[in-house]
């Protein structure tokens, strides 16, 4: 027998030694079922899951049925998970308030927790492992500087969920970047209750842009809602003077960059939300291993028509 074939047997045979006593159960609790962003953050961490059941462990997904009680939903399944019994919950943190609470009584049932996707201002407050996502104040300067230097002087930033940190965080950037690059920033906060409400989105952004002929931007914080505003945009025959962006990846948003009827988007990389969150809170409860960096950063990234080609293979996979 080789070396090479010894040394390749030990590992195996190690690896399969520790797969017998390292198991970890994990509870990932996450944002609406009917948003299509959260199927990208499910596909990292069915990924992952692959790996943790392997090793015997397993990964629940929960997810809120809708977004008008999102912080309270999210604590429930939070409750719901620690009286399940699990080792580790991943969970968004959008509304510290209501969720807090929930998530220091399953640590002090022995549960580790890690956060993903929003709330990383709070990983001290919270005492999770870790942050895995975007900054979205970093984001939103991103965002509102791009859009500015593109040549938009007055930008609506809508906000679908008002009061939730991470899309307040978004616009508060979005307005900080643009105002520094020279542009004025409106926000538009719309009821929760409208969340994933196409129609009636649309209709609002199209009577905020017939109040005010001035804005020549729109910066939306979810795909379905920038599909609102094309649709608005696009009723008015203004697709050639509003420049439209987003948060977030869809097909239909990169059709539209690569049509040029949308700017760009800003992407968080969920898939690595998904996955980066699941798969490091299982290793540290099996082994003890924790990564260095807080918070890990999933994003900014920007896609516009200088990188949308290489983007659509991402999106393809359910990796984008």
């Amino acid at each position: 027998m080789t070396l090479k074939k010894t040394i390749a047997g030990a590992i195996l045979a190690t690896m399969t030694a520790g797969a017998a006593c390292a198991e970890a159960d994990i509870a990932l609790v996450i944002g609406s079922a009917q948003d299509s962003f959260w199927n990208v953050v499910k596909k990292g961490a069915e990924d992952a899951a692959v790996l943790i059941e392997a090793r015997g462990g397993s990964v629940n997904i929960l997810q809120t049925n809708g977004y008008e009680n999102y912080g309270a939903d999210l604590a429930t399944l939070i409750e719901q998970a620690t009286a399940q019994g699990v080792d580790g919950i991943a969970t968004v943190l959008p509304v510290p308030d209501a969720q807090l609470p929930a998530i220091h009584a399953a640590q002090a049932a022995g549960i580790t927790v890690t956060l993903l996707n929003g709330g990383g201002d709070f990983l001290d407050e919270s005492g999770a492992l870790n942050y895995f996502g975007s900054d979205e104040y970093v984001a939103g300067v991103a965002g509102g500087t791009y859009m500015a230097e593109a040549g938009a002087t007055h930008i609506l930033c809508h906000i679908q969920q008002p009061g939730t940190v991470n899309l307040e965080g978004r616009c508060k950037g979005v307005e900080d970047g643009a105002t520094e690059a020279g542009a004025k920033v409106t926000i538009l906060r719309l009821p929760a209750s409208m969340d994933g409400d196409i129609p009636g989105t649309s209709a609002a952004i199209e009577a905020e842009l017939n109040g005010d002929p001035s804005i020549d931007g729109v910066i939306n914080l979810a795909t379905w809602a920038a599909d609102a505003s094309f649709a608005a945009i696009e009723q008015l025959g203004k697709t050639d003077t509003v420049m439209l962006g987003t948060f977030d990846l869809s097909p239909s948003t990169l059709d539209r960059i690569k049509a040029g009827t949308q700017t760009m988007a800003i992407d968080q990389t969920p898939y690595y939300q998904g996955f980066l969150s699941v798969s490091t809170l299982a290793a540290n409860i099996e082994f003890g291993t924790k990564i260095a960096t807080q918070p890990v950063l999933t994003g900014p990234a920007i896609v516009d028509s200088s990188n949308i080609d290489a983007t659509f293979a991402g999106v393809a996979a359910g990796t984008r």
